[in-house]
């Protein structure tokens, strides 16, 4: 996998680059943090200027995120169910349902890095249930700079070990996913338990 996305960086650039941050952000199963480790890398050996990657990344990712919200907008609730017709489709938008409802904007900012995964279907989500468009536009911006930043600047600084990087990051992300669905998944809870503590018996 890494020596394809090297090839397809070397090959195309930047314009590899975009394509795959915006096409990710679609839910399509795109590699595209090996892909912004990769462009990082090339920075760090002058073949790219960080400018045109992180700028590329950083494009793609905020015209992907804003093409789902606006397709979750445009499909609403007929969207939603036709997409969890897949059991492990319905089992992330519920996910994604859950973030979004905890936290609103926040729930978008940390979908677009801290669990990624999430990304795509938080925005369709975000759409179809008419989150504010401005609310997610500004958290999406917010989060999408840590994302292409983070990803970027490692593949720069370990250029030599992108694979080994894509790998300890991946396991990071499948933690952070997991910590941050259970704690929403216990705040739920005691949100329901509280409110059938306060209605009358």
């Amino acid at each position: 996998m890494t020596e394809t996305v090297f090839g397809l960086v070397a090959q195309y650039g930047v314009y590899v680059i975009f394509a795959s941050a915006f096409l990710s952000c679609l839910a399509l199963p795109i590699p595209t943090s090996l892909m912004m480790l990769t462009g990082g890398a090339f920075v760090a050996s002058g073949d790219l200027t960080f400018w045109s990657v992180g700028i590329s990344a950083y494009l793609g990712a905020v015209l992907g995120d804003q093409a789902g919200y606006f397709i979750g907008r445009a499909g609403g609730a007929p969207l939603t169910a036709r997409l969890s017709q897949s059991p492990s489709r319905a089992k992330v938008l519920t996910q994604a349902q859950q973030l979004v409802d905890r936290r609103g904007g926040l729930g978008v900012f940390f979908s677009t890095w801290a669990v990624a995964p999430l990304g795509p279907w938080v925005n369709f989500i975000s759409g179809a249930t008419g989150l504010n468009w401005w609310r997610f536009a500004v958290w999406d911006v917010l989060g999408e700079t840590v994302w292409v930043t983070v990803y970027v600047g490692l593949g720069y600084v370990f250029m030599d070990q992108v694979a080994t990087v894509a790998e300890i990051m991946g396991d990071v992300i499948g933690l952070l996913v997991a910590v941050v669905l259970a704690v929403a998944s216990a705040m739920w809870i005691r949100a329901v338990l509280k409110n059938k503590r306060r209605v009358p018996a």
